[in-house]
Formats: C-alpha cells, structure tokens, sequence
C-alpha cells in the first residue's frame, strides 16, 4: 500500500503536496518524494518518515503549480533512495507516482531495454515514465503516449504522471483507489479523501480503467473499456476534525477511544435497510463471509454470531483464498464482503469471483464511493470517519457491531440487537477510560521485552486471541500466536517455557 497525491491550479504546489504527504503517511512510510513541473522537472526524495523529509525542505523555494507526491510502502524492491518515488524517464523529462502492481513488469522492461533503456530501481513503476517515453519518442503527444503505456499495463495501479514542457496531469486507476477533487480551476488527485477534503468538498469518484486528463481549465476522463464518459462530480459532508490527532498521544489511541462513537453511529443505522438485507440473508441458499487480515477476523467472528444468534450456517472464506472454494458457489448465495477501505485486492478478486458466477453481494465498508460499493447489490457503511493507524481498531470493532445487528435483525430482534450494543458501548466506554488505560500501560511495560507471546479464546473470543495477536505483530513485531483454548494441549504446550507470557480471553 502506497499514498499518492496531485495538484494542479493557481497555488504553489509544494506546501499543498507537503501537507498532504503527512495525511498520506498511514499509508507508507519507507520513503516519500514529489516531482514539481515548472518548465523543467523538480525531483525531492527521502529514505525515512514525511516529517524528515519536510524539515530537509524548509529552507527550499521550489516554485510551480504542477506537482505529484508519494508515500512509499516497500513491495517491488527494498527500502533505498533509488526505489523510492517518483520514478522518471531516461530523458529525465516525465515523472510517476504509483500504486499498486504492474504484473507484467518484467515482460515491459525487456522490451524496453531492447529499445535501448536504462533502468535506475528495482521497482515495476520505472517501466510506466519509459513507456511514455518510448511512445512520445515515436512522435505521439503526451497525452495519447500516457494513454497508450497505461494500455499495456496489467495489474493494479493509481498513478498520476507529468511531463516537465506540459501543464498537466495524467492519471490512471485500476483496482487500486484514486478519486478526484475539484476547485475553482484547480484539481486534486488523491489515494483517499481526506487527503484533500481541507481544499474541496466536490468529488470525483473514479472508476476502474479510468484515464483522467487535468489541465488548470478542467479535466475530461476516458475509460480503457467505454471510451470518453461522464463522471458526477459529488458534494461530500468530510468532517475534517476527524481526521486530526488532536491531544493523543498517536492516531491508534484516538481511533480505539472512538470506539464508543463508531458504535452510537451504528445503533443509528436505517432500520427498514438491515431488515431489507437480513431478508436477502435469510432466502439465500448458502451464506458467505469474506475478508482479509482484521476483516477476516470479523468475519470469523460474524460465523460465531449468526450460529448462536440467528441459528443460521454461515461460512468464512479467507478473501484471498475464495477462489478454491467457488465451485460450493451458485446463484442462489449471497456473499458478505467486509472491507473497511473498499479497496483490499483480495477481497475485490473474490466478490467478482461471486458475481460472475451469479451470487448476491453485501458489503460492509469504510469508504463512500469505494470500489466495493460499486461492486455490490446493498452495502452497509460503517460510518467509522477516517482510519489513520496501521491497526484497524475503531473499524474492526465496527465491522463486528453491524454483524451482530444483522444477526439479531434475522430474527426479527433490530430493537433488541441496538439495546445490545448500547450495552456494549458502555462497558468500552469504561474500558478505554484514562485509568484503564494506566493500568493497561502496566501490564504492557512488563511484556513489551518478550520475543513469543500466546493468546487463547474459546467461542467469539478464539477469533479475538486471533484479532489480538495479529495487532501484537503488526505494532511491536513481537511473536504472538493464537488458539483455541483446548488446543494449546496439542503441540503448542511443549513450546511453553518460563517467562513466556499467555494471554486469556
């Protein structure tokens, strides 16, 4: 997952991409770097976080109105000054940011370099400047060589490119997330809204396969399949106080302690919707739930939920590994994807799996205008605000709060299933209180040394030690393994020394 950000108007471009390259931190912070067109091309990078790489820039005037950034987090290569972004073209006079995968990365660079091209990184977005290029060196326009190398790319992208002489911004998406802002003759591309809500309120939400071309005069996009198409431009209601930090101490604290509110926002969801979608659940032949890391994890739980609530067998497929199960898969099923940015590969690959075969799609999700949503038959918002930490805490918990209103909702128990989770919202209210939140500090600074730690459950609370280890990895890097309770007696028992904590649900 990588962060990338354009701007094109009448402002200067580098305190714009600088403020939004912080926003965008969340979503890669190995390297960062923009590329300013001012008649030449500006390139600034950095091995290290956004806030480093702002303060070598204090001190710089690079002027321009045109400008590309990007947050890089390390997949096609190492951490290093060379793979970081944006990459450009032999001729030094094209630039790219990108996001994704190009698949067929190797396939691209041979055939360049039979051409005569050299390459500078490890990573597959280098071959996207040269392709540019290679066409515009045939004596195609910008424009038309941009769209003719995104032609020949197959994978998943955002990316936004420009050329030093043009006053404009060509950008991509496919199966990777990209919207569009617009201004008053100044545009904004971005991997997420929030990015750039501070300067625009009027959204486009772009599609895949969509070229979009943006000058200082306006913009017009063509899609890969349905040639040039008209996109709405929305209004968005972005409260941007939600997305600060404010007085906590980092983004995983505010997001947990907003817990309490993503929980309100649920009990205020459309009733007449969830009973609508419990009936679309409860006449399908057989019930799927999908996800992937956190959202699996849910959806695990949400299999617990709907047996010992709703009495109704529901299965949980691994997003990524969906596809071997397919053949279980027929028209008459419906397919729950949960998902809180709208745009997890895994989870996309598996719903248009299920669609194509015929199945009923509901999704549970973050993102207003996400990929997902397009995806799907009915969809169910979180309304969780912006997730800014690597660890979905607020969104998690928001995922398995709509699953229990569902599975109360398919017995015909809405009224009863909110008064639950008010319930619920009060024993988290006390559980993220500043005391407990001391005494949790405790507990931490007696394990935060330790190189294993394991975590057990039975029932809902197996797929919590799950939930659990996986958020110990993911912020400590320590060791943690989950089981169900009864199972740490085969094999896992003998890997139990002295000083090895254990963690019980």
């Amino acid at each position: 997952m990588c962060g990338i950000l354009g701007y094109i108007g009448n402002r200067e471009a580098m305190p714009i991409l600088l403020n939004g390259l912080k926003k965008l931190e969340y979503r890669g912070y190995d390297s960062v770097g923009m590329a300013i067109s001012n008649g030449d091309l500006v390139i600034k990078k950095h091995v290290g976080k956004v806030d480093e790489f702002i303060d070598k820039l204090k001190d710089s005037s690079i002027h321009g109105n045109i400008g590309i950034g990007h947050t890089r987090w390390a997949t096609n290569g190492k951490v290093s000054l060379n793979n970081a972004h944006p990459h450009v073209s032999n001729n030094k006079s094209i630039a790219v940011v990108h996001n994704g995968i190009i698949k067929n990365y190797n396939e691209l660079r041979k055939f360049l370099e039979e051409k005569g091209f050299k390459f500078y990184s490890e990573t597959d977005t280098e071959v996207i400047p040269n392709l540019v290029q290679y066409f515009m060196d045939s004596g195609i326009n910008f424009e038309n060589s941009t769209l003719e190398a995104i032609k020949m790319l197959k994978g998943t992208y955002a990316l936004l490119v420009i050329h030093k002489k043009h006053k404009n911004i060509i950008a991509a998406r496919n199966e990777a997330p990209l919207v569009l802002g617009v201004n008053n003759n100044e545009y904004f591309l971005a991997s997420d809204i929030q990015t750039i809500a501070e300067h625009t309120k009027n959204i486009v939400y772009l599609k895949n396969k969509d070229v979009v071309y943006t000058n200082d005069r306006g913009f017009k996009i063509f899609n890969l399949d349905s040639g040039y198409v008209e996109r709405k431009v929305d209004s968005i209601d972005y409260d941007l106080n939600k997305a600060k930090k404010g007085n906590y101490e980092h983004y995983m604290l505010k997001e947990i302690v907003e817990q309490v509110d993503v929980i309100q926002n649920i009990t205020n969801l459309d009733k007449n919707k969830i009973i609508k979608i419990a009936k679309m659940i409860k006449s399908a032949k057989h019930i799927f739930l999908i996800g992937a890391g956190s959202s699996y994890h849910a959806s695990l739980i949400g299999k617990y939920l709907f047996s010992s609530i709703s009495k109704i067998y529901v299965d949980a497929i691994l997003a990524s590994e969906f596809n071997y199960f397919s053949n279980l898969i027929d028209r008459n099923d419906v397919v729950i994807a949960i998902s809180q940015s709208g745009e997890t590969y895994d989870v996309l690959n598996a719903v248009r799996i299920a669609r194509k075969i015929g199945a009923k799609i509901i999704s549970i999700v973050n993102v207003e205008g996400s990929s997902l949503i397009n995806e799907s038959d009915e969809y169910i918002l979180m309304n969780a605000g912006p997730e800014k930490s690597v660890l979905s805490t607020k969104t998690y918990v928001a995922e398995i709060s709509i699953l229990t209103l569902l599975a109360y909702s398919l017995i015909d128990k809405f009224d009863y299933g909110i008064n639950r989770l008010l319930h619920v919202k009060n024993e988290i209210y006390n559980l993220t209180s500043r005391t407990m939140r001391n005494k949790i500090k405790e507990i931490a600074e007696k394990i935060k040394d330790k190189r294993d730690i394991f975590i057990i459950g039975r029932s809902l609370q197996y797929p919590t030690a799950m939930e659990a280890a996986l958020k110990i990895k993911e912020v400590s890097y320590i060791h943690a393994e989950a089981f169900a309770g009864a199972e740490l007696k085969h094999g896992t028992l003998s890997l139990i020394e002295d000083g090895i904590p254990s963690i019980v649900f």
